[in-house]
Formats: structure tokens, sequence, C-alpha cells
């Protein structure tokens, strides 16, 4: 289908392949997109920056900013625009029923004491990664990552355990579609690549990613399972090559990943049957 390209009526650009749904909301979407524009790199930014950010016209980025002031979740400062502590209302609906990473938050302290090295909780959100939950390593030198930091899941061994546990169908559509942009040398950036990559993921239960979302770092990720086996969340440790290769990985740490997710599963299901 051939793509277009329009000014809507809040004056973004607009490219599209399909003609939306007529209860598709597209202010809203413009919305959201401002508060997405800032993140840990971009905390504050200006009106131009706003705008050259969400592809809007500078007059309806600054209605959305000046709105989103006058509700307080953003605030104003020389002409810089920052959120306010009042934007996490947005995810307390979700966080507050996510039991997950209260369960699994104890056992992956214990994980990361035990090896000392970092582990996260993640769930999948479309094409994407969503950390709900992280227990960082004690070093001077770390990855900064917090919940809700979000990761392409093709390169992440998280992502490869999360699209693994989909079906045949979903995969597909998405894999087909997908932004497959290497991010280092060593990414799997092919539909070939990848396919297989999930098909070995499935057959052994885990996922080994060496050094494809960033160089030197190596991450190794198990599933977490509902009652009735579906992959709903996956756990995994990061750590650098320099400190471990990929057989100690192997050998060492998946054996005890493996026993971590084990004991979040049980606790979760039996939670769930509470």
């Amino acid at each position: 289908m051939t793509k277009r390209a329009a000014r809507s009526d809040d004056g973004a650009l607009v490219t599209a392949a399909e003609p939306r749904e007529t209860d598709f909301v597209q202010s809203l979407q413009r919305g959201l997109a401002v508060i997405r524009a800032f993140d840990a790199e971009h905390p504050a930014l200006t009106l131009s920056e706003v705008a050259r950010a969400t592809g809007l016209a500078r007059a309806a980025a600054r209605r959305f900013l000046l709105t989103l002031v006058d509700l307080g979740y953003m605030r104003v400062d020389d002409r810089r625009f920052m959120l306010t502590p009042r934007v996490l209302e947005l995810g307390h609906a979700y966080l507050s029923s996510l039991t997950l990473p209260e369960i699994a938050l104890p056992y992956l302290r214990d994980f990361v004491s035990e090896i000392r090295e970092s582990s996260s909780l993640c769930v999948l959100d479309e094409d994407q990664i969503v950390y709900v939950a992280r227990v960082p390593a004690n070093r001077i030198m770390s990855v900064t990552i917090s919940v809700g930091t979000r990761f392409p899941a093709f390169a992440t061994s998280l992502g490869r355990v999360l699209l693994a546990g989909q079906s045949d169908d979903w995969l597909e559509t998405r894999l087909e579609n997908a932004n497959l942009t290497p991010l280092t040398a060593r990414t799997i950036a092919s539909y070939e690549g990848l396919r297989a990559e999930i098909e070995r993921v499935r057959v052994q239960g885990w996922a080994m990613v060496d050094q494809e979302l960033e160089e030197g770092l190596r991450s190794l990720a198990v599933p977490i399972h509902d009652a009735s086996g579906r992959v709903t969340a996956a756990i995994n440790v990061s750590v650098h090559a320099s400190r471990w290769s990929l057989e100690a990985v192997r050998e060492q740490l998946l054996p005890r990943l493996l026993e971590t997710a084990a004991a979040i599963d049980r606790d979760a299901n039996a939670s769930a049957r509470a």
C-alpha cells in the first residue's frame, strides 16, 4: 500500500500506510508523544526540541505542553519544559495491579547477592521489552537501567525468550514488519537468522546474547510462566565479557537463573490461585 504524508488537525506530520479506525483519537496520540519525548537523556526540552522530537508543528507542540503544565504533569523553567512526579499517576494503575515484580524481587535480590551481577524482570510490549523490576549489582561502573526502560526485543536475551513464547502467527506478523537495524557488529539482524535463533530458544528454554545489544555486554535470560504454562515475563543476568566467558555463563549462571525462575513461577502461581 502506498504511504502518504499529511498534516493532522493538531499540526503533526503523519505518515500512514493505511487509514486509521474512525475511533482513533489522534490528539491523544500526539499528547502522549510529547510526554514520551522526555527521558533520562532528555529531562528538559525547549519548545523547539519537543516539536522536532515529535514531528509536531511548533504551535501544536506549544498547546500540548501548556495543557500538560496546566494539568500538573509538566513544569516550565526558563523556557525549558520538564515532567513532574505527577506523570507517575499514568502508570500507577498498571503497576499497582502487577504483583509479579513484588513476588520476583526477593528472589532477584538473593540471586544478585550470590553472583554479584545485575538481574532484571521484563515483559513484552509489541516489539520491545519493558523493565518492570531490576536489582543492580553493587559496582562503581554500571549500566543505568530503571523500571520502564525499553529496548528492542530482537537484540536482547529477555526479548528473545519473550518472543519465543509467542504463537507462530504473532511472530510472523511482528518479525516481517520489524525494524532489525543492527545495534553492534554482532547483532542478528536478518529475519531468517532471528527466526532460527528464536526456534533455538524455544527448544533449549533459555536465550544468550553475546554483545548484540552493546559491545562487551553478555546477557542470559529464562522465561517466567503463568499457571497454564504460558510465557508471561522473563528474568535475566547481565555480565561483562571481560569477567565471564560464554562457557562460564552457561555452566555457572544458567542453573542458578533457572532455579530462580522456578521459584518465582511457583510463588506467582500460588498467589494466582489464592
